[in-house]
Order: structure tokens, then sequence, then C-alpha cells
């Protein structure tokens, strides 16, 4: 594991998340596990144990490969293009993280019962 930042190329500061949730679950009524964030374009996707795997889809489709946890209380990032995690990076508009209030999975009245079962 990496301390430390990374690339700045792949990373702008300034881009806020694009919304609470998981851009693409959002729209077809989907769920998913845990929510990562883009770190250049600000895009809200859902993790690789997610049924949707929307982060990893948009860096496939974009070229951005960092993406930040967009769970509260974690700061790491991890380079889709090099498997490398980083303890830490740039901090990044807020919000950094979904809603306090948002349960994991979500979002609410969206989860099967039995998810546990459909992760990975």
């Amino acid at each position: 594991m990496s301390s430390g930042g990374c690339e700045d190329t792949f990373v702008d500061p300034a881009v806020p998340p694009s919304g609470a949730g998981c851009a693409e679950c959002e729209a077809s009524g989907g769920w998913w596990f845990h929510l990562r964030r883009c770190a250049l374009c600000g895009h809200v996707g859902c993790c690789d144990d997610s049924p949707g795997k929307h982060a990893d889809a948009h860096y496939r489709a974009s070229g951005h490969p960092v993406i930040r946890s967009y769970e509260p209380g974690e700061e790491w990032f991890w380079n889709f293009a090099t498997q490398e995690l980083y303890d830490s990076g740039p901090r990044l508009a807020p919000p950094v993280a979904h809603p306090d209030d948002q349960p994991v999975p979500g979002p609410a009245g969206r989860v099967p019962h039995d998810w546990a079962r459909t992760l990975r």
C-alpha cells in the first residue's frame, strides 16, 4: 500500500461530486454497495462489489483512472491503471462522502432483501 498522493494529472480538487449516489444506478433504478468518486471529473459510481460496477465502467469509458472512496470516514484513493492504493491524496471539493443518513448498501427502498448473496 502506498502513502502520499496521486498523480496531479488525474485529480481536479475543484470539481464537486456528481451527486449523493451512483449516477447510473440512480438513472436505472439500481442499487449499490459502496460508492466511489472520480478524482478528475467528480462522477460518482458504485464499487466493484456492487452489481453495476459503475466506477470501473466510468474509468474504462473515460480514461479517468483515479477514484476516491465516497464513504464517510474513508480518505483513500485507488488508481485503476496502476492498481495502486493511496492512503490519502489531495483534498477534494465537498461533499467528500455520501450523506451520513444514506444507508449502506443503498439507496433506501431499492436494496433487495437478499442483497448479500448478489455481491461478487
